[in-house]
């Protein structure tokens, strides 16, 4: 179906076209009349919704702001406020935050209930529950490393993959610095105070092409008292949570250590998690120092992608092993926010934050006899294989098995910079208004190395080494031994003016700058400097048409640089095995992301016991320049290009509704990933390749990327102290990666019911259970494409590789609180 105008070209089924102009009128609409029901429900009397506020900046902090006085009594709390929360300090407001209702994008907001164990067991489970554009794709098939999708743009832990969202933590931007990953088993989420979803707004800098996720953490001001908490449940789930908060007066301190150990649902992926997280702070009536500290030790089996066969005879069964990560970090960040008077404030940081990761990755090889059957060849009878003491490698190495390889790859980052800010809310010619400018730099050096090892598969799948690492005369696999350096720096501003009491006008923007050298350790293959800048506009408009009643649009700009790993894997005459190599470092542009938004927000009160909040916008993003993955001709390898524009846009639509012992919320996004332009792509193990060929046309859809989520919940306070809760995960299927040309079916939908419960034995002491996927659904979160002949023992011919999703599994907990 073909729409004139509208925001979305195709939409399947085709059953509705939905115009931005007839969404809005319509939304509009029934946001009047339920503006008017709410009206009538008081008796005439007005009850104003409680001012949300939200952070618009890195350093902006996020409190909830003072409610407006009401002419009848106040909005009752959440229903899950948090019986630990200290009462808000007897300081001034917080001027870096600004009322949500000002913001021209549809923000979306977590607390710390949300990140309850009794309801998920990380920061991308409880996103995937709630954020109405979220979704997991779960490439490693490990709960603590998944790939956390937003609006079609990704933040992943796994080396290579596109990032498209900036993720901060209390005001530092986490993305590693030599792939920009995103390592979510650092971020221990019962640490977390709040997370901000932010989109359309160019001001959190790199890679914030679909969004920023600004989270927040706890501190003693904010969290008092002590609490401990035992859990575990199915597939030899064992934890333990310790976590304090004290405030003396002026200074105050929080402390918060986990230690978790997994067996995993699958072969051979354990998990194991150790963190600690910490903060001390002092402040005056206008002035606020902290220094806080993340520390992790964790290490995970990682059972990726399968093939569908192996996965029919037994849904736990993985590939070729071993596949094993292990992260380290230490970070340190100190805050320090000033108000110079009551409309001025500075705020300040400096961190400085070590990575550590090793990763083993068994894999199968393309090792073949040569025509002399005395040696190894790679690829064909014509390129024999070398060992690092340049010797051709003899076939009795394998002693007649099928060939492997054991790539190892060690990353060594120290990330270090600072951030200044300067906020005032001084009104000009008598308006309110809210300005902003801020400046950053963050430096990086990265230490990665790689070597690949040949190794025999043995019939259980586990690849055993040879001792011989192999060294490719003309680099294709060889040890790698490099160092980058990294400079960001970026300066930004943005200005929120109040034209009337209901019109705000947003107009800001920020400029990158960004150098990147590459040092090559065992050559000059790899060297290269590397210079990107460019400016990112945004300017927006929001209106109340009623107190409860606010629309906005906006437009805004935003760019993500190739990160070194993808300056060092572009050469498609070279390319390297992903993640693992690194080749040549041409050159690549940067992506630039173009975003528009509009929509409508609501925010009614009935009466003292029923709230209603919803909000309903559609958004569009064109990305010129997109980098992605490619695969190679030559098997097992690829390498990053650019692939012209590609374009994402859709609605999202989400309501809550609390009264009485109720508390209900439903979601529902639709995103359209499309190609822009005709491109050709390597796919060589895509069943319906011409010559190892695919043709993309524009309108093509991106894998891996499903059009449709849908979410909702409900918790009912049975008693006082009983609280039971269920919610629902509806996600559409999708392509599977490597074919962009859409040609083969798609991966099925899916849905998913979890149950979860908490019971007050006294003031001190809850126990609470969740169930997952309680209906034991069996279904696939990414899937993709391998040659079936690489193990020839196992009898192969279907081509697909899939990720499956996890059974059904039950969790039980203890939790304590001390005064």
């Amino acid at each position: 179906m073909r729409c004139r105008g509208a925001i979305s070209r195709r939409v399947r089924p085709p059953a509705v076209c939905i115009t931005m102009r007839e969404g809005l009128l319509t939304a509009a609409s029934v946001a009047a009349l339920l503006s008017a029901g709410a009206a009538q429900a008081q008796d005439a009397t007005v009850t104003l919704p409680e001012i949300r506020v939200i952070g618009t900046s890195p350093l902006a902090t996020t409190r909830r702001a003072p409610a407006r006085p009401r002419v009848t009594t106040a909005a009752p709390a959440p229903a899950t406020t948090p019986a630990t929360v200290a009462p808000e300090p007897a300081s001034r407001p917080d001027i870096t935050a600004i009322d949500r209702d000002k913001v021209p994008a549809n923000t979306q907001t977590l607390l710390s209930e949300d990140l309850d164990h009794a309801k998920s067991s990380s920061v991308p489970e409880s996103l995937l529950r709630q954020a109405p554009s979220v979704s997991i794709n779960d490439t490693a098939v490990n709960p603590f490393q998944p790939d956390v999708q937003f609006r079609g743009f990704v933040a992943s832990p796994t080396l290579g993959t596109p990032q498209g969202i900036a993720v901060y933590q209390n005001g530092v931007r986490v993305n590693e610095v030599f792939g920009d990953t995103v390592n979510w088993d650092f971020i221990p989420e019962y640490a977390v105070s709040r997370i901000d979803l932010v989109p359309n707004n160019p001001v959190y800098g790199l890679n914030a092409l679909g969004g920023a996720l600004s989270i927040q953490m706890k501190n003693g001001f904010t969290w008092n008292g002590a609490e401990a908490e035992v859990r575990g449940g199915s597939f030899g789930r064992r934890a333990v949570t310790l976590q304090a908060g004290k405030q003396i007066d002026n200074v105050a301190g929080y402390i918060a250590a986990d230690a978790l150990n997994d067996d995993g649902w699958r072969d051979r992926s354990q998990s194991k998690l150790r963190r600690l997280y910490a903060d001390f702070g002092v402040r005056n009536s206008d002035t606020e120092f902290h220094v806080n500290y993340t520390a992790a030790s964790n290490s995970f089996g990682a059972a990726a992608a399968t093939p569908i066969e192996l996965l029919n005879q037994r849904w736990s069964a993985i590939y070729t092993t071993p596949q094993t990560y292990r992260n380290q970090l230490n970070f340190v960040n100190a805050t320090l926010s000033h108000d110079i008077n009551d409309r001025l404030n500075v705020k300040g940081n400096a961190y400085f934050r070590r990575f550590r990761q090793t990763h083993v990755d068994g894999n199968t090889s393309e090792v073949v006899p040569c025509e002399d059957p005395g040696f190894l060849c790679l690829d064909d009878d014509d390129v024999p294989l070398f060992s690092t003491s340049g010797s051709p490698v003899p076939a009795s190495v394998l002693n007649g098995l099928t060939p492997g390889s054991i790539d190892r790859t060690r990353t060594r980052a120290d990330a270090y910079g600072g951030s200044v800010q300067l906020t005032s809310t001084n009104q000009i010619f008598g308006h309110d208004n809210h300005f902003v400018v801020g400046t950053s730099v963050d430096r990086g050096k990265v230490n990665f190395q790689a070597s690949s090892e040949l190794g025999t598969v043995g019939g259980d799948l586990f690849v055993t080494g040879t001792g011989v690492i192999i060294s490719q005369p003309e680099g294709t696999i060889a040890p790698v031994n490099l160092n980058t350096r990294n400079v960001y720096t970026g300066i930004y501003a943005t200005n929120t003016f109040d034209v009337t009491s209901r019109l705000s006008v947003t107009a800001g923007g920020r400029f990158n700058h960004v150098k990147i050298n590459l040092e090559d350790q065992l050559g000059t293959a790899l060297n290269g400097e590397h210079e990107f800048q460019r400016f990112n506009p945004v300017a927006g408009v929001t209106y109340k048409i009623l107190p409860q009643l606010t629309v906005y649009g906006g437009y805004s700009e935003s760019n993500r640089v190739p990160t070194p790993s993808e300056l060092a894997c572009a050469d498609p005459q070279r390319p390297c095995l992903l993640d693992n190599f690194l080749v040549a470092d041409p050159p690549l542009k940067q992506v630039v992301g173009r975003t528009w938004e509009a929509g409508l927000r609501g925010n009614h009160v009935f009466g003292d016991k029923h709230r209603l909040s919803w909000t309903i916008g559609l958004f569009r993003t064109d990305s010129s320049d997109d980098i992605m993955s490619v695969p190679s001709e030559v098997a097992g390898r690829g390498v990053f290009q650019n692939v012209g524009t590609t374009r994402r846009e859709g609605l999202e639509a989400s309501a809550q509704y609390a009264f009485d012992r109720w508390n209900v919320y439903a979601a529902y996004n639709f995103v359209d990933a499309t190609f822009r332009d005709t491109i050709v792509l390597a796919s060589p193990n895509n069943p319906l390749a011409v010559d190892g060929l695919i043709t993309v046309t524009p309108g093509n859809h991106i894998p891996s990327i499903p059009q449709h989520r849908f979410k909702a919940g409900a918790e009912y306070a049975v008693f006082d102290n009983w609280k039971v809760g269920a919610s629902l995960v509806a996600v559409s299927g999708q392509y599977l990666r490597g074919d962009e040309s859409n040609l083969n079916p798609m991966l099925p939908g899916y849905w998913l019911v979890n149950l979860h419960t908490t019971y007050k034995i006294n003031k001190h002491a809850e126990i609470f259970g969740l169930v997952q996927n309680l209906f034991n659904q069996r279904y696939y979160t990414f899937g993709t494409f391998f040659d079936p002949a690489q193990v020839p023992f196992l009898g192969l011919t279907d081509p697909r590789t899939l990720s499956p999703g996890a059974p059904l599994a039950a969790y039980a907990g203890l939790r304590v609180k001390f005064d």
